[in-house]
């Protein structure tokens, strides 16, 4: 059984940054994809980012490309950090860990056998 716990959350002012921090545990294998996901209040959840473990491939959704930053290293590959920067409101929700055992990283939720409980930001002006 694969386990995914999130940390790094909290609640920051707009323009700052977080880094959000993903462990999987459990798996057997070297090749895995994880993801971050989102949902924003009254909002259905939405994909952010992925990437494939062994490649390092990664996705990044359009809306937040330019600010979201999906951090790894070839040495922990069951790590993924998500380095978000200058915060804004709209990126207030809580964002998941997800991750499936097996590649191409997918945007859909259904890609995703395995979730983590969450971790919430709250980005305030």
């Amino acid at each position: 059984q694969v386990h995914l716990m999130e940390y790094g959350g909290g609640s920051v002012q707009t323009g700052g940054s977080l880094t959000l921090s993903c462990t999987a545990s459990g798996y057997t294998t070297s090749n895995f994809c994880m993801g971050w996901f989102r949902r924003a209040p009254g909002k259905e959840r939405e994909a952010v980012a992925s990437s494939y473990s062994r490649s390092g491939v990664t996705y990044y959704t359009d809306s937040v490309k330019d600010r979201f930053v999906i951090l790894r290293s070839d040495h922990d590959l069951s790590t993924l950090r998500l380095r978000i920067d200058n915060l804004r409101v709209e990126d207030t929700g809580i964002y998941y860990c997800a991750s499936a055992p097996a590649g191409p990283c997918r945007d859909s939720e259904q890609s995703y056998t395995y979730w983590g409980q969450g971790t919430r930001v709250t980005v305030s002006s």
